[in-house]
């Protein structure tokens, strides 16, 4: 018989380039490896602050590293990321509380799977860590949630949604959650396995992570990897 499926928690935020990666190789691997993925998109910010860490931005040395590292990892995860003309107004100016809690409010309103929350957390990165657009702006917001395949009339209800009380609590409440967890960045995988959480943080533990939960690590494009075999 099928081992039953293991429930894998993903939380990330669209301003992180990191999560980005993390994102695109779970939703690879969704059909790949016995899991039931569930997209958890939170607040990066309420993290940092509510774990007392701080953004690699902040230590100089560890900025320009993730320039050099964020243009490898495109490359070997093909996933179109290009560094904005301004990270810091991108990430610590700007932010991206609006963004998620449009994201959530998609995830509110969406029955039956999460294909809507994907698609459009994938055009917010796509805009902010691809095109160096705005994502802050309702416009934005629709641009992206038009480009994930939304209905205008889903657009307008997530965008009378996103300001709402219960939007902002259950952001919160989701970041709340993953400090829960002990977060403290994202991505955060957590692996639920014998009825305990495993804790993987970043986008480079997936080889640890199919050792933990029992599957086979195939690289970052599975489906490649299978034709080859």
């Amino acid at each position: 018989i099928m081992a039953s499926r293991k429930v894998v928690e993903l939380f990330y935020d669209v301003v992180s380039p990191y999560s980005w990666l993390g994102f695109e190789v779970m939703c690879r691997y969704r059909n790949v490896w016995n899991i039931e993925l569930k997209l958890r998109p939170a607040f990066l910010g309420g993290v940092m602050h509510g774990s007392g860490n701080k953004p690699p931005g902040m230590v100089p040395n560890k900025f320009k590293y993730m320039g050099k590292d964020l243009t490898r990892l495109a490359e070997y995860f093909d996933v179109p990321l290009k560094s904005p003309a301004d990270p810091f107004e991108v990430m610590f100016q700007k932010g991206s509380m609006s963004a998620m809690r449009f994201i959530t409010a998609v995830q509110e309103r969406e029955t039956g799977g999460d294909k809507q929350v994907e698609q459009v957390s994938r055009e917010l990165w796509r805009r902010i860590w691809s095109e160096d657009k705005d994502i802050t702006q309702p416009e934005s917001m629709s641009e992206a949630a038009k480009k994930a395949g939304l209905s205008d009339s889903d657009i307008e209800a997530a965008l009378q949604l996103y300001t709402s009380q219960p939007i902002k609590d259950e952001l919160k409440n989701t970041t709340e959650h993953a400090l829960s967890y002990g977060a403290f960045g994202f991505p955060m995988i957590v692996c639920h396995i014998d009825g305990k959480p495993e804790i993987f943080f970043g986008s480079d533990r997936f080889e640890l992570m199919a050792f933990c939960i029992g599957e086979k690590w195939l690289g970052p494009k599975p489906d490649k990897s299978a034709a080859r075999l």
